[in-house]
């Protein structure tokens, strides 16, 4: 499982905070996971094209596990002033386990958003897809149990970002000690999820597995709402295939 050298070249470009999450993620997956690869289409796993004059690169990383069906991590810089960090952990929909997701955005070497999130998916006591902000136990009081952190600039989510739980933590780290801050919840949160997940058995049911499913698929669709990174992915390779990564890579419903 070792790096291609293109993705080693262009880690090391991208800003520190990223550089640093890009590493604990694998390293944390590689220590704490039984991993095996993850089948991508070769024209998807390291893509360059051309936004407005500046060169677009996107690598990415794909692996499953027994409980995940996928654990993907997508590295990409637009020039010499956006770097991006985009992971998902998809888990198999025959356990109760939510979807972590993690976005770093940095321009001009100061980041403008970072968001962590553990999302459920599978339905409390009969609640609708859009009311269910509540994780199975025992991440809420795993989540709970951690030092508190605060942010000086926190973030609104978008309007479809209903699919996010009640620990969902979205901000704007402004200094040095906020960047350090945000990438020790992020480790915590990745640490809980790998241990939990290890020790998770699975449904007991079609019917339940059929709902984690549909969970999952409401999750990808909201995303699939993400305009900008859609329209970022159009400008540069044109909306067929901007619609075909989203849905393949990014997203993908089963």
């Amino acid at each position: 499982m070792g790096q291609p050298v293109r993705d080693i070249q262009l880690r090391e470009q991208q800003h520190p905070t990223i550089r640093k999450l890009s590493d604990v993620i694998e390293r944390t997956w590689q220590s704490e996971l039984a991993l095996s690869e993850y089948q991508t289409p070769e024209d998807l796993g390291y893509v360059e094209g051309s936004l407005e004059g500046e060169r677009l690169t996107i690598q990415n990383y794909c692996y499953q596990t027994p409980q995940f069906r996928k654990l993907h991590l997508e590295l990409a810089r637009i020039g010499k002033n956006l770097d991006i960090l985009h992971c998902v952990m998809f888990p198999r929909p025959n356990f109760r386990l939510p979807i972590l997701g993690i976005d770093i955005v940095a321009g001009r070497g100061q980041i403008s958003a970072a968001i962590v999130d553990l999302s459920p998916v599978s339905r409390v006591d009969g609640a609708s897809p859009e009311e269910n902000r509540t994780l199975p136990h025992p991440y809420p009081e795993r989540i709970s149990s951690l030092s508190p952190v605060t942010f000086t600039q926190p973030r609104e989510l978008p309007a479809w970002g209903k699919i996010f739980s009640d620990f969902c933590l979205f901000v704007r780290p402004v200094t040095p000690e906020e960047e350090a801050a945000f990438l020790s919840r992020v480790t915590q949160y990745l640490l809980i999820h790998c241990e939990l997940a290890n020790a998770a058995e699975p449904v007991g049911s079609i019917e339940e597995e059929s709902a984690i499913l549909a969970g999952q698929r409401h999750y990808c669709l909201k995303q699939q709402q993400n305009d900008k990174t859609r329209r970022v992915l159009e400008n540069a390779f044109g909306s067929e295939w901007a619609d075909r990564y989203v849905r393949t890579m990014l997203f993908d419903v089963m």
